[in-house]
């Protein structure tokens, strides 16, 4: 396992643009584990025009830790106010009797959001596929969050048929692979961990359809990009200096690639595992082999936030659940660029 800060200066000495490769952006997937996960759900909320599937691995639903105290307090104490209730009611599962995590309830939330043009209109979600994951081992997300967020996008009119919840696997808070990381009930860094079964592939192919058989050799290549054009000149989306685009040989080649957006979790970022999580959560090997751009946008430790977290409770700002969320701005402007055309990679 590699990382800390050595690693991250010998990454921002070799970054370049993020490449301008023609990519088809408007069947763009995502998807997260923790606090990724919340983030995936809620860049599908706001530019649901753009996804057409996400996988949520170990989250809970979009919108849960909104306190009700949400914009009457200047926003370091709604954010407070968000984190406790986040961490209590949307990751461990102790204030469901007061209705926290409710999908119903969030679904009418959704819905307002998006009738006041905050998100993208929830038709657009409602033709996606979802894939959810959540371990048996898991004791820092219960399981029945992951559960209120299958149970929110039905809610929203998502048919069942396109929801696949996977919940029989012994797999700690991690991304679970078929030959990489930790043992399976392992909670830990890199959060990458064996359960002989192949996430990457599974969430893409539930999203997508039938794929060809992945990579054994990658004939791309991971590319250190600059983020810093993507966010405001006061990096309120609180991003790190340098993210991560696999591109395969192919999407260099002719355009109209599709786009994968991984969202790493909280301490899985390269300044805490290095490229563990990029390099071993197994989505190269198939965007390798079916014109799939896979984008690993990072975000850095910070005071507010020292684990190196999504925003999924406010940090950035009142505005974290919609698209001109700091973060969710940022991610899309990087969409843009790899729809431009022009080469770079």
């Amino acid at each position: 396992m590699s990382g800390g800060c050595n690693n991250a200066e010998q990454h921002a000495s070799s970054t370049r643009p993020l490449p301008a490769l023609g990519a088809k952006v408007d069947d763009t997937s995502v998807s997260g584990i923790s606090s990724g996960a919340y983030m995936a759900g809620q860049f599908q909320m706001a530019h649901a025009k753009r996804v057409v599937g996400a996988a949520i691995i170990a989250g809970g639903p979009y919108g849960c830790s909104e306190s009700i105290f949400a914009n009457t307090m200047p926003g370091t104490g709604t954010a407070i106010l968000n984190l406790s209730k986040a961490v209590n009611g949307c990751m461990l599962d102790l204030l469901g009797i007061w209705g926290v995590s409710d999908p119903e309830d969030l679904a009418r939330k959704a819905e307002e959001r998006a009738a006041k043009g905050e998100i993208d209109p929830i038709a657009d979600v409602v033709r996606d596929r979802v894939y959810l994951f959540t371990g048996t081992s898991d004791r820092t997300v219960a399981p029945a969050i992951v559960k209120h967020a299958a149970e929110f996008y039905e809610k929203l009119g998502v048919p069942k048929a396109n929801i696949e919840l996977i919940s029989n696997l012994p797999a700690g808070h991690a991304f679970v692979t078929d030959d990489e990381g930790s043992a399976c009930s392992v909670s830990g860094e890199p959060y990458v961990v064996d359960c002989d079964y192949d996430q990457a592939g599974a969430l893409l192919k539930f999203i997508y359809g039938d794929l060809q058989p992945r990579a054994t050799t990658l004939s791309g290549n991971f590319i250190d990009f600059d983020q810093r054009p993507f966010v405001r000149d006061d990096n309120s989306a609180e991003l790190a200096e340098t993210g991560v685009v696999y591109v395969p040989k192919a999407c260099t080649e002719t355009p109209g690639c599709r786009v994968h957006i991984a969202f790493h979790g909280c301490a899985q970022n390269r300044e805490a595992i290095g490229d563990t999580f990029i390099k071993e959560s197994g989505f190269a090997r198939w965007a390798d082999t079916n014109r799939i751009v896979v984008l690993f946008p990072q975000v850095a430790d910070s005071a507010a936030n020292p684990q190196g977290c999504w925003d999924w409770w406010g940090y950035t700002g009142p505005k974290y659940l919609t698209r001109d969320a700091p973060q969710i701005a940022a991610v899309n402007r990087m969409l843009d660029a790899l729809q431009a055309t022009g080469g770079g990679a």
